[in-house]
């Protein structure tokens, strides 16, 4: 499938479907997507229109030209002559940039955002380093089957400061994550899946095109009750206390589902609809 129409110099695309689908494309080729500063604002701000726009339901996260990201545009960091350096385009790599917790950029950009509306990401080829890391923001990937992730900045002396350490972990466990960030090996398509780390694997050129298909599955569902339910499983794993701070935090935020959501869902599988694990509705729109 592909990439959305628009500006094709532009280092970030967007488009927006009338029914609600957000489609965010990094578009730097020379760089196989890498991200320099401008790349790093554009995103930060693409992500936060998304999540303040109500018409806009979930988004699909990719790389154009058959690559995710390649992580920091190190041809920019090898530039930086230090802290008030003016002339620095790359991305933030100052140590002084404290993570307050409110809607700020992260070094590679949209990196500490938690994003309140389900992300599904395209993988196409390389999703290494700080590439990696952004690829950790979809709750699904999408992952073509010559697809590469790896920690290859390990190489360089350039650590995770992006979220690798705190999402990878939470996506496929600490001796997995561990493997991956101390060895900075290359993991192909099959070994993510059997990880956890990719959810689905599709021929080549084709996960934009299944992303979108599973945006559009989205869309049918209640949405409220399903980005509660989301945002529970965040929450249980970064934000609760303990097992039972996590139940009630559950609870409390479900329950106010029920009389918005529930009761007319309750209603329409007793008079017969979604029997025997049909998704499907009889004018063929989701349940």
């Amino acid at each position: 499938m592909a990439p959305p129409a628009g500006d094709e110099n532009a280092c970030v695309q967007v488009t927006k479907t009338a029914d609600g689908i957000t489609t965010i494309t990094i578009n730097r080729q020379h760089r196989r997507n890498a991200v320099d500063g401008p790349t790093a604002r554009k995103l930060t701000e693409a992500f936060i229109a998304f999540e303040d726009d109500a018409s806009q339901k979930v988004c699909v996260f990719h790389g154009a030209h058959g690559s995710f990201c390649a992580g920091f545009d190190l041809h920019e960091v090898a530039k930086w002559n230090g802290p008030g350096d003016m002339d620095y385009m790359g991305p933030i790599v100052d140590g002084g940039h404290a993570v307050t917790g409110d809607r700020q950029i992260g070094p590679i950009g949209p990196s500490r955002l938690q994003i309140k509306k389900p992300v599904i990401c395209a993988v196409a080829g390389y999703a290494v380093a700080g590439g990696m890391e952004l690829s950790l923001l979809g709750d699904i990937r999408v992952v073509e089957e010559d697809a590469v992730f790896g920690i290859f900045c390990r190489r360089f002396g350039v650590p995770l400061i992006d979220g690798g350490t705190v999402r990878l972990q939470a996506i496929i466990g600490l001796g997995r994550a561990l493997d991956l960030i101390l060895t900075g090996r290359p993991v192909g398509a099959q070994e993510a899946l059997q990880m956890g780390l990719a959810n689905r694997i599709v021929p080549k050129g084709q996960s934009l095109e299944e992303a979108t298909k599973i945006a559009r599955q989205l869309l049918g569902f209640p949405q409220e009750c399903m980005n509660v339910d989301r945002a529970n499983c965040y929450y249980s794993a970064y934000n609760a206390t303990s097992f039972v701070d996590a139940l009630r935090n559950e609870f409390v935020n479900g329950s106010q589902v029920i009389t918005t959501e529930s009761v007319k869902g309750a209603a329409q599988f007793s008079a017969g609809a979604g029997r025997h694990g049909v998704f499907k509705s009889a004018d063929n729109s989701n349940l």
